[in-house]
Formats: structure tokens, sequence, C-alpha cells
């Protein structure tokens, strides 16, 4: 799968000063991949909330080798989803948001931009069938066929911060 052309960078944003690394192998496989029905980044809400309000839907396709890993998942789960978002810059240390007057750090945005650009999104499984390997979710914050690296559950009792 090529990877989009990554958008240009914004008034007021920052490559790193540094010569960046040539990417390292870091192992890692593509275990299937995230299907939504926004096909294009533009159109792609930013977050759960706006996926949500956008009409929710998406699903989670695993490929054969990786199904079996699906057992212990339950229709009603809360999942995390990591994935490889493969149209995303790799090279910007400060971005300027469209919402933002002024451009912040790579790591105190969740912009897809960023050295390793893996997706964390929070989706509740309305349905399963791990024969199939499909797994359809409440919303999903992705462009269709995005590469899925991980499914991670979510436990309210060790993941929920404890309030102040």
């Amino acid at each position: 799968m090529s990877a989009p052309k990554p958008r240009p960078a914004r008034p007021g944003e920052a490559f790193f000063s540094e010569p960046l690394p040539a990417t390292d192998d870091a192992g890692l496989v593509f275990i299937g991949r995230l299907r939504s029905p926004f096909a294009e980044f533009d159109g792609c809400p930013k977050n759960r909330r706006a996926a949500l309000e956008a009409g929710g839907g998406g699903s989670v396709e695993i490929d054969r080798p990786w199904r079996e890993a699906l057992a212990g998942l339950s229709v009603g789960d809360h999942v995390f989803c990591l994935s490889w978002l493969h149209g995303a810059r790799r090279d910007l240390a400060l971005q300027k948001p469209r919402h933002a007057e002024t451009a912040r750090g790579t790591f105190s945005l969740r912009s897809p931009a960023r050295p390793n650009p893996i997706g964390l999104h929070l989706a509740r499984i309305i349905a399963l069938d791990p024969e199939a390997g499909i797994l359809r979710l409440d919303a999903i914050d992705v462009v269709d066929g995005t590469p899925l690296l991980d499914i991670k559950p979510y436990f309210a009792s060790v993941d929920r911060p404890a309030e102040d």
C-alpha cells in the first residue's frame, strides 16, 4: 500500500532542526486494517467524539493468522486500536492546528504527524465475528484502509484516571 502524499506544512509550523535518522526496522507487522466511511484525510473526524457525531461506524478486519487472538473479546467491550497512520508527516517538530493561533510541539498534540505515526483509537465493539476476523465498531477516526498494528482491551479499573 503506498502512502498518500503528506500535507504541506502550515504557516508557523517547523521541521526538526537536526537531520532525522533513517527509520529502523522495529519488526512491526500489520495484523489487519481499519475500515471507515472516510476516504480522505480532510474529511476524517479528528477524534472519537467527532466520529460519533459524524454517525459513527467502522470496523476492524483482522488478517487470518491473527484471528484466534480475538478470543476473549465480547460485544460491548471497549478496545484500543493501534494503527499505523501511513499518510502522516514524520518531520514536524512544531505544528499549528487549524483551530489554534500558535504552533505547539508535536508531543503536546494528538496530530497524526509525529516521528512514529502510531494512532490510538478507543472504540466499542458492537458486533463480533471471530471466524471472519471482523469487529464492528461504534465509531473510528481514521481514513478507510488504515493499517492496524494491535488491539488492546480498555479496562476502566486501570485505564481510567482516578479523580483528584
